[in-house]
């Protein structure tokens, strides 16, 4: 078993060097060829005899600066990335705490109390769904009618905070619950503290939606690596010769690749392939709430 552990683990490694799906290598290749056909053009004039090699040129945009410029875009977009996942994190969480709450203690006293029950669990799919589609600044009409009856689906829609809309739907039905004596006041606040956790959230999402990083610091590092690569073939022709054009071309592509992984990730709420996967993690909770309300039916019979 651990031989074939080994072997597979050997298989994935060797794999994930030519998968393009999430590689940023589609997205840097051209500028790698650029510097690499300036380096062969600085090759070039030097065969010819030009004076072109130019060492002292190391030391204009020392490379420490430039790591140190990169290390502290990168993670910041990382932190960015990683912040997102701990609030969808949170949020899923307290989905699955809320639907346990509300399944547990409202009592059903009449038929329709269970069904209503049942469409408030299918709103904190909703709840999962328009989050993620609000951040990346869609509605998604088809993917929440299933989950709606018509009257919330023709308000959501025009509504201008999907979130804050469905979180009133929520609060709406607890409160009708608490007043018909099927909740009581404890319960009601408990479970209003878990729809007050989703609404910090969407807030925290919001949050670093909308506080990109400044867009002079991304300006001035693109014009300082710009500048680092058109230079280093200067630096390199007189050591390296023609080995110089791969050279360039590998060091550019290593550090515009930086740069578009920290770029991709900054705002981890999109479709890109290396932002979080909010599709997948709305199907979680919408599984995950279905499985719940098919067990609970299968216990209570």
């Amino acid at each position: 078993m651990k031989f074939n552990s080994f072997h597979k683990n050997r298989k994935s490694w060797f794999r994930a060097l030519f998968n393009l799906n999430t590689s940023i290598l589609p997205i840097v290749w051209e500028k790698a060829v650029f510097f690499g056909f300036i380096s062969f053009l600085v090759c070039l004039g030097n065969e010819s005899g030009f004076l072109i090699s130019r060492p002292a040129l190391t030391g204009l945009i020392p490379t420490l600066v430039l790591s140190l410029l990169l290390v502290f875009r990168t993670n910041s977009a990382n932190d960015r990335f990683w912040e997102g996942r701990k609030l969808w994190g949170t949020i899923v969480n307290t989905l699955r705490n809320l639907a346990w709450q509300i399944w547990v203690n409202i009592q059903e006293v009449t038929p329709d109390d269970k069904e209503k029950k049942i469409y408030t669990l299918k709103l904190l799919t909703v709840f999962a769904i328009v989050t993620k589609n609000h951040l990346r600044g869609e509605i998604g009409e088809e993917e929440i009618k299933p989950f709606l009856s018509t009257t919330h689906y023709h308000q959501l829609i025009t509504s201008q905070h999907l979130p804050l809309q469905v979180a009133s739907y929520l609060g709406e039905y607890l409160y009708q619950e608490s007043q018909k004596n099927n909740l009581n006041p404890y319960q009601l606040s408990k479970m209003q503290e878990l729809i007050n956790i989703l609404m910090n959230m969407v807030g925290g999402c919001e949050r670093i939606l909308k506080t990109p990083i400044p867009y002079s610091y991304s300006i001035h590092l693109r014009q300082l690596l710009f500048l680092y690569c058109v230079l280093l073939p200067f630096q390199c022709v007189e050591s390296l010769g023609w080995a110089t054009i791969p050279f360039v071309t590998i060091v550019s592509y290593i550090l515009y690749g930086i740069e578009a992984i920290a770029l991709e990730i900054e705002n981890p709420f999109g479709t890109d392939p290396n932002d979080l996967p909010l599709d997948q993690i709305c199907q979680t909770v919408n599984q995950n709430i279905q499985d719940f309300i098919l067990n609970q039916d299968r216990y209570k019979n």
